[in-house]
This record gives C-alpha cells, structure tokens and sequence, in this order.
C-alpha cells in the first residue's frame, strides 16, 4: 500500500523519509485478496440522524444463490443514513398491503417487500415495492429479470430506488469501486461492486500495478504499470479489456487523473527532470507542462467544474495541498492545517477536500470544507490512504489498517458510520470509488 499515488523513485530525492518508506510498502510481497473471496461488511458508529426502515425478508428468497434483503439492507445502513428495523419472520411480498398501524409500532418509517422466482430457463424474476408507513403510501417499486450473476447488482438498484425515494439523492450502490492486490509475485487490478463484493479481475501482472482511476463515463481506468521496469501510465477499457498506452517518456510516467469531460489526463512526468505536472490528451500525444516548480508536483485531480488541478508539493519544503488553474499559472497553497497533508481527493459537487495527513507520525483521514476551509479529522486509525469520493459525494473509501491488516474502509464526511470491507484472505489497497452508472 501506498500513501503517494506516484513511484517511489521518483519521490525518494525529495520528500521526507517515512513517506519514502511507506511509498516502498508497494513492491513488498504481501498476502492477497484470493479471486473469489467474499467481503463482510461490519457498520460502526451512530448518526445523528437515521431514517427507519425495514426491509422484509423476499419471499422466495431462502432458494435463490443471493438474500436481496440482507444485501438491500447493509447497502443502506453503510449510507449512515438509515437505521434497519427488524422484519424477521414476517410472510410479505410486492403484493403484500402491509398492516401500517404494525409497523408503526415498531417505529419504521418505510418498508420494502419483494420477491425471488426462479424461471424456467434459469433466470431469476425480481420484484419489490415500497411503502410509506407513516402515511400510508404505495410509493412505488420495480422488477427484474436476470441472470444468476447479476442478482446482486439488483439488490443494489433496490437500495439504489429505496435511498433516492427516502433522500431525494441518488443512491451509489450499483457503482463500482477499482483497487490493487498483490499475491505472490503478481499484482491484479480489480473491478467490484461499491460494497467490495463480486470482484471481477481487469489485469494482472508481475510488476506492480498502482494509481488506478476511473474515466468519468465509468467506462476505463487509467493507471501505472512497472511492466517495462519503470512506471507507464496506460488506459484500460473495462467492457473489453484491450488497453492503450498514454505515457512512456523518460523517466517516471505517473498519477493519472481524468479531467470531467473524459478527454484529458493530468500525469506528473519526470521527462524533463523533476517530477511535474502535465496534462495529455487521453488518446496520448504530447504533453503539455502546466506550471514551472523548484519541487516536486505530484497527486494531481481536477475539480469537479475542471478548470483547477488540486495537487501536492513539496515546494515550501515539506507536503502540501495546492491548486492551479487548468491552463497553468501560479499555485495557491489550499492546506494551512498540518505540517504534512498528502493524497487530495475532490468531491464531485465540488464542496469537499478529503486528503491524508500526518499527526504525530499517525496517517489520518481528513475533511475540508472548501467553502469555508474548515477542516475535521474523521478516523481513529494511523494509516489512512487513498481517499476517494463516493459519486453522490456522501460516502469515502479509502484504505487503511485494521487490526494489523490491510483492508477498505467507507466513512460517511462526518466519520459516524464506517463500513469494513474486508477481504477474508489477504490485503487490499488504492481504492477508487467510480461514477454513477448509465440508467
């Protein structure tokens, strides 16, 4: 795992020492995530405030390969903004008119109820609905015809329609998250849904493989390769796995970031020396520099509207934050909290800073208010990285140690609810939560 999503090398002259260490942490053998592994999701912490909600067991469901319930149910409670109300034993379907002056007794405000049929050719028919208790109300439902292996992306547009009817906002749990792994001597790359499950693998290799990132249609990853014995920046197209190859000049190619309309990437290069800032087309070319530095410019990410490059620099002698505008110019230092603040990521409604910084010797995740430069300190872990924002920007997922292992963590910005995600054979590291999908 690393705190930098750049290269050790290219860093090694010029920041301090335990960031170099924990830099190098990425090409140590450590166990790994195992293909088929499956995640348990623990939610800790209370929020201030939670809607209840019960979600009935499907009928039908005791025979289907997944409990959309249970699924349904920790989508929504890893939100933080729900509270689940227990609705074991009860016998309801979509076609249910559900008994409301009972379900008031038990202080829900909402309840789901569904179906699992099994069809002949194989196939699963999906149905549910939702219910307003305190009013009364049908507040509508959907169904789903699919395969086995697509019964869990429904449990995730359930909770996806169940959070957007109870919130107004769109729910995220149909979208995917992309992390690294390393077994052995090879390093994968892999595509799961937001709550860790279902991992499916893009790329392996015996080099490392770091930095992934999402395009803004969801639809490739970019990310750095050390296949030719040095760091290459490629582009990954997930639906069909072929790849194309965006930076390979002298020196460390590395840190890609999209900017919001897909076509450019920002790279921190070393072509011409140290390591500084570019932005490329995301078909490759030629570079262009963005700015002249004495340090190292390095961690780029493009604010939401894409007109400025939030990025870190060691130019005032240790780490900070700083922005530019897209078409290069004079840096404005955005960090003032801390001595050492590595790791800028952006929320997409363009409101939140999350980053890591360093409190006595302790990697911690923090948040900014960009509007006002308030900043709070959301974990009581020490090794905090990679922070990455949730689509509907509610929700984090970053990487961090628990319990002397590696593993995914999702904190809601005021850090009440976090959610484990916790591979049962191995480490995790570099999440990036991506977009929300195409309806």
């Amino acid at each position: 795992m690393t705190t930098d999503r750049t290269p050790h090398s290219m860093l090694s002259a010029a920041l301090p020492q335990p960031l170099r260490r924990r830099l190098m942490a990425a090409l140590i053998s450590t166990p790994a995530l195992p293909a088929l592994a499956q995640f348990r999701v623990e939610v800790t912490g209370v929020g201030l405030t939670q809607l209840p909600v019960a979600i009935a067991p499907f009928r039908g469901e005791a025979q289907s390969p997944q409990k959309i319930a249970a699924i349904v149910q920790a989508d929504l409670e890893r939100s933080g903004q729900f509270r689940a109300v227990d609705a074991s034993g009860v016998a309801l379907d979509e076609t249910s008119r559900p008994d409301v002056a009972l379900w008031r007794q038990k202080s829900a405000d909402s309840l789901a109820t569904g179906s699992v049929t099994r069809l002949a050719d194989g196939r699963f028919d999906v149905r549910f609905r939702l219910w307003d208790v305190v009013r009364g109300q049908d507040l509508g439902g959907q169904s789903f015809v699919v395969s086995q292996g697509d019964l869990r992306l429904v449990a995730h547009r359930i909770a996806d329609f169940i959070y957007e009817k109870l919130t107004g906002e769109r729910g995220v749990f149909s979208t995917r998250i992309v992390y690294v792994t390393k077994a052995g001597t090879r390093y994968s790359l892999w595509v799961a849904d937001a709550d860790g499950e279902n991992a499916q693998s893009a790329l392996s290799s015996p080099e490392p493989i770091i930095s992934p990132a999402w395009s803004p249609n969801g639809g490739q990853i970019a990310y750095v390769s050390f296949e030719s014995r040095k760091p290459v920046v490629y582009v990954h197209d997930v639906a069909t796995g072929r790849r194309r190859l965006i930076a390979n000049f002298r020196g460390s190619n590395s840190a890609p970031a999209w900017a919001p309309d897909g076509r450019t990437l920002a790279v921190t290069l070393s072509r011409d020396g140290a390591s500084q800032l570019y932005t490329i087309d995301s078909n490759g070319g030629e570079p262009r520099r963005l700015m002249q530095s004495a340090g190292i410019d390095t961690e780029p990410v493009f604010s939401s509207d894409g007109r400025s490059i939030y990025f870190v620099s060691d130019r005032g002698g240790a780490p900070q934050i700083y922005k530019v505008p897209t078409t290069g110019g004079n840096a404005q230092r955005v960090t003032f909290t801390g001595t050492y603040n590595i790791s800028p990521s952006i929320s997409p409604d363009g409101r939140w800073l999350a980053y890591i910084s360093r409190i006595n010797g302790a990697f911690k995740l923090h948040v900014m208010d960009l509007s006002s430069g308030a900043v709070s300190a959301i974990t009581d872990t020490s090794a905090d990285e990679n922070p990455s924002f949730a689509p509907n920007s509610r929700l984090i997922v970053y990487a961090t140690q628990h319990q002397g292992r590696e593993a995914l963590m999702t904190s809601t910005l005021d850090g009440k609810i976090k959610a484990r995600l916790a591979g049962q054979g191995g480490d995790i590291r570099e999440p990036d939560w991506g977009p929300f999908q195409k309806q």
